[in-house]
C-alpha cells in the first residue's frame, strides 16, 4: 500500500520505451532520445525509458537553446530543400510549460528553477567551470547560493545517468562525455565550499 510516487511515473516512461524500442526493432529505424543537455545535467531522464535509443541529436544544447532552435527551423527551410515548410514543430509545444508529462499537471518548474535561470547557473557549472560563489555573482542577485548547490548536487548524482546515454552530436567545449568526465563514487565538490579543517582543540 506504498502511495504513488516517482516509481510509477517512471514505469510510464519506460512503457514508452519499450514501445518505442519494439517499433526501431521491427522497422529498422533508430530510435532518437530526446534528452537536451539541461535535463541530462540534473538528472530529469529516465534510464530505460525516455533515456532508451541509439543517439540523441540535442544532448549538447541547453533546453532554452533547444527552444530557440526550434523557432529558428519554423522559420527557415534552406534553398531547394524537400523539407516541409511553416511551422514543423507546432507552436503549442513551444508554448507550452516544460512538462514530463508523468502525472496530471506536472510542470518541471515544480521541482527545478525556470530554465533560463537553471541554463545560465549549468553554463557557470559545466561550460565555464567557475565556482559557486563565482556563479552566484554573476546572478547579480537573481538566484541565491542555496539554488546553485542544489543544482550542484544534481548534476553530481546524475553522473552514473550520463554514462549510460546515448551518444550524441558535440556542439560546445564541454560536451558531456569526452569533454566532461566525473567520477561516479568520488563524490566531486566545489573546493571553495568544503570547509577548512577546524582548528586542534587546546589542551584542558
Amino acid at each position: 500500500d506504498a502511495p504513488v510516487d516517482l516509481t510509477e511515473e517512471n514505469i510510464q516512461s519506460r512503457m514508452r520505451g519499450l514501445v518505442l524500442m519494439a517499433v526501431s526493432n521491427k522497422t529498422g529505424a533508430m530510435l532518437l532520445t530526446t534528452g537536451n543537455k539541461s535535463e541530462m545535467a540534473v538528472g530529469y531522464a529516465t534510464i530505460y525509458g525516455d533515456m532508451n535509443g541509439g543517439f540523441n541529436p540535442i544532448k549538447d544544447l541547453f533546453k532554452m537553446e533547444v527552444y530557440r532552435l526550434a523557432d529558428w527551423r519554423n522559420s527557415h527551410v534552406p534553398d531547394g530543400s524537400l523539407c516541409p515548410h511553416g511551422d514543423v514543430i507546432p507552436q503549442n509545444i513551444i508554448d507550452k510549460a516544460p512538462t514530463a508529462e508523468l502525472r496530471p499537471n506536472q510542470k518541471d518548474q515544480d521541482s527545478l528553477p525556470p530554465y533560463p535561470i537553471l541554463d545560465e547557473v549549468l553554463t557557470g557549472m559545466i561550460e565555464d567551470e567557475i565556482s559557486i560563489a563565482e556563479i552566484v555573482a554573476r546572478g547579480q542577485g537573481r538566484f541565491e547560493r542555496d539554488l546553485v548547490k542544489r543544482v550542484e548536487r544534481l548534476v553530481l548524482i546524475a553522473e552514473y545517468k550520463r554514462r549510460q546515454s546515448a551518444p550524441g552530436v558535440k556542439l560546445t567545449k564541454k560536451a558531456f562525455g569526452i569533454g566532461r568526465k566525473y567520477p561516479i563514487t568520488n563524490g566531486y565538490r566545489d573546493q571553495s565550499e568544503i570547509p577548512a579543517p577546524s582548528s586542534v582543540a587546546k589542551q584542558g
